[in-house]
């Protein structure tokens, strides 16, 4: 069966990993979820990710979560742009996340990347999801 948001699913199992207090979760494999999981790397809300064959054509990425002082780095990860509503914004138009503790990913023309990345590059684009 088909998944009708691969992305939403990966943030959801981290969502519910770092309530289990789980060290790493596993999810499937795809492009923009390593792009995703890159920048949550870059931004310091996760330890890291691993790709890994499971079997030939079957990719599967490892999290790892990261905690501070037993709670999690992650309070609230949502996703903003669904496969039924797509949300774009420009640059001047895109907000900032609980007044810039948090950060917005947004796919843009020149690639996945943090809202302040997007603000120095000065480019829009559909915002993907909002970690806290």
């Amino acid at each position: 069966m088909s998944m009708t948001d691969p992305l939403g699913d990966m943030l959801t199992r981290i969502r519910n990993g770092q309530r289990a207090g789980k060290s790493v979760v596993y999810a499937p494999a795809s492009n923009l979820r390593t792009n995703v999981l890159e920048v949550l790397q870059r931004e310091g809300f996760i330890r890291g990710y691993e790709l890994a064959e499971v079997r030939t054509g079957v990719k599967e990425v490892k999290i790892e979560l990261k905690y501070h002082e037993g709670s999690p780095v992650i309070q609230e990860i949502s996703r903003v742009s669904k496969p039924g509503r797509r949300v774009y914004s420009k640059i001047k138009d895109l907000s900032k996340v609980y007044n810039g503790l948090g950060i917005s990913i947004i796919s843009t023309p020149r690639g996945v990347m943090s809202d302040a990345e997007a603000r120095a590059a000065n480019v829009g684009g559909e915002v993907l999801c909002q970690v806290f």
